[in-house]
């Protein structure tokens, strides 16, 4: 069997570090566990390497770190630019920095200079510095917010944008024709690595700075306007605390416990800012402080999720559609209202966020564009635009709590979306409004949306199959109803093919190809079914729009629930 060759050889590999030798050894018994291992190699996809920190050829390890960062130089080094160069930052998960490190280490082997920063840093200031400081290439350390034992690898093109398929494949290809244990052609040369800190950081802050709409706002309300913040143990501490401490907020509350560090995220069960559960020391403070507003961040700082009092007096947390929509509300009509509205503006959101963007866009006479899940593509749709010069990117965002304002990064900003979220905040609190009273404010004018997600986890190469499976199953058997709404058409993105069930036409689609299915139901409704990229889930979204909340949600769970029953 070839898992049980592969694990041989790790064993027998002369240079292979105690520590990893000895965790191999006790695998000895565990056939099970050699083949989760060794019976496939850590993908290197438009995302890069995600995986669990462990020896194995499918797993995080310095081993497929070097291997990964051989691809990407061969691939610098065929493309001939003069003087290449790298960024490379860290965020705070086990064996980050040692990662980053290494990654440094194999990219100076090849000649390729490289700016290492000397701390943990969140996600948008490596993409930012990537473009700051004219970079070949980036590359970030991080699995975001999955579990602890999970590390990443992420790689972002010259315009601090994540690198897209076609890059993405090429780099593939340098990585499989590298032997796992070849040694790379040079000793490592430590001239070549430069550390970098907190010179890049203070200008990431003023382009972070520049994107605020209502200084005023922020700054007539800081003495009395309450945040509670907290940063998930992660990058996010120092960048967002500046952030909130320059728009005048004085009475910012952070989660001590939460502050420090800690790839084990000893506070909470996950240090995803979607799960109110990691929100309970939070809460527990608000209702001490009576804040109206707890903010968090994950690990890497690239996603936000919010927790807010409600009519009630209850703390609520709010979708990440919810929150894309309160700022796509906001930033377009106080642009509007202030004259600072730029030429031709475009919106971007992702095929499974919340269609109340469309109203939204309509109202003010804003173009909206739709593109695949991941922001890679938001970035691509950014740059097409900056580059032709005909219109003018305003803001982006998707479902997975995922947000950008201004084109100084190139992904998702924590940082400026938390300025940005604080600063509406300050602004509705001025009219006495809360952010739940905004929303609202905002259902009452476009239509109750609701929006539901259905993720089936499947662990291992066995469930990565399934996953696969059962899209191929829907795929093959398309159902013509679902909850009693008839279908319209369906959307593959792997054809990229549009078929309408009703006159039998069959259109194509202009998005990338993508194992993705979309149903369009009646009334404007809709499902969709893809695998995640970055976690061993079968994610399912459904889109609703009724006269009532309530409403709304009934008619999503019922989607939801008879989605499942294709399954």
């Amino acid at each position: 069997m070839d898992y049980l060759k592969k694990y041989g050889e790790w064993l027998k590999y002369d240079k292979l570090p105690e520590d990893i030798k000895l965790e191999l050894t006790n695998l000895k018994d565990n056939e099970n566990e050699i083949k989760e291992r060794f019976g496939a190699d850590l993908s290197f996809g438009t995302a890069g390497l995600r995986g669990v920190i462990s020896a194995g050829t499918n797993c995080m390890n310095i081993f497929t770190v070097r291997r990964a960062t051989k691809g990407l130089a061969l691939y610098i080094i065929d493309a001939k630019i003069e003087n290449p160069s790298v960024v490379i930052g860290y965020d705070s998960r086990h064996k980050s920095d040692e990662f980053a490190k290494e990654a440094a280490n194999t990219l100076s082997q090849y000649g390729i200079k490289v700016y290492l920063f000397n701390e943990l840093r969140p996600v948008p200031e490596v993409s930012f510095a990537t473009r700051y400081l004219k970079c070949t290439a980036g590359i970030m350390i991080t699995a975001s917010h999955n579990p602890s034992k999970y590390n990443g690898y992420k790689v972002y093109g010259s315009d601090g944008c994540q690198i897209g398929p076609e890059i993405a494949d090429i780099v593939t290809d340098k990585i499989n024709n590298l032997d796992l244990f070849g040694e790379s052609p040079k000793p490592v040369n430590e001239s070549l690595i430069n550390m970098i800190g907190e010179e890049i950081e203070d200008e990431f802050l003023k382009a972070v700075l520049s994107q605020r709409i209502n200084a005023e706002a922020s700054e007539k309300a800081g003495e009395s306007f309450k945040i509670v913040y907290t940063p998930f143990h992660g990058t996010g501490y120092k960048p967002v605390m500046k952030a909130f401490k320059a728009i005048g907020l004085k009475n910012v509350y952070p989660v001590e416990k939460q502050c420090i560090p800690d790839g084990d995220f000893p506070t909470v069960k996950s240090p995803n800012p979607e799960e109110k559960e990691g929100f309970e020391l939070g809460i527990k403070m608000a209702k001490e402080l009576d804040v109206d507003l707890i903010l968090g961040t994950d690990p890497d700082c690239d996603r936000v999720g919010i927790v807010v009092k409600n009519g009630e007096g209850e703390y609520v947390n709010f979708t990440g559609n919810q929150v894309g929509a309160l700022l796509c509300e906001y930033i377009l009509s106080q642009r509007k209202a202030k004259g600072t509205m730029p030429k031709n503006p475009f919106v971007v959101k992702t095929i499974v966020t919340t269609d109340i963007i469309r109203d939204i866009c309509k109202n003010y006479g804003v173009t909206m564009f739709e593109c695949l899940t991941g922001f890679k593509f938001i970035g691509e749709l950014i740059k097409e635009f900056d580059e032709e010069g005909e219109m003018s990117y305003v803001f982006g965002f998707e479902e997975s709590y995922g947000y950008l304002a201004g084109t100084h990064a190139r992904d998702k900003d924590g940082v400026v979306a938390s300025m940005l979220i604080a600063e509406m905040a300050a602004y509705y609190s001025l009219n006495n409004k809360t952010l739940y009273d905004a929303l609202v404010d905002l259902y009452n004018k476009y239509g109750w949306h609701q929006e539901g997600i259905l993720n089936i986890v499947r662990e291992g190469l066995d469930g990565a199959e399934q996953i696969k499976a059962s899209i191929t199953k829907v795929r093959t058997n398309a159902p013509r109803e679902i909850a009693g709404f008839e279908v319209i058409a369906l959307r593959d993105y792997s054809l990229q093919k549009r078929h309408n069930f009703k006159d039998g036409k069959t259109e194509d689609l202009k998005l990338p190809k993508s194992n993705v299915l979309y149903f369009e139901l009646e009334g404007g409704m809709w499902v969709v079914m893809r695998p995640s990229g970055t976690e061993p889930k079968l994610k399912i979204y459904v889109g609703t729009k009724a006269e009532s909340k309530e409403k709304a949600k009934e008619l999503s769970d019922n989607i939801l629930e008879d989605v499942k029953s294709l399954l």
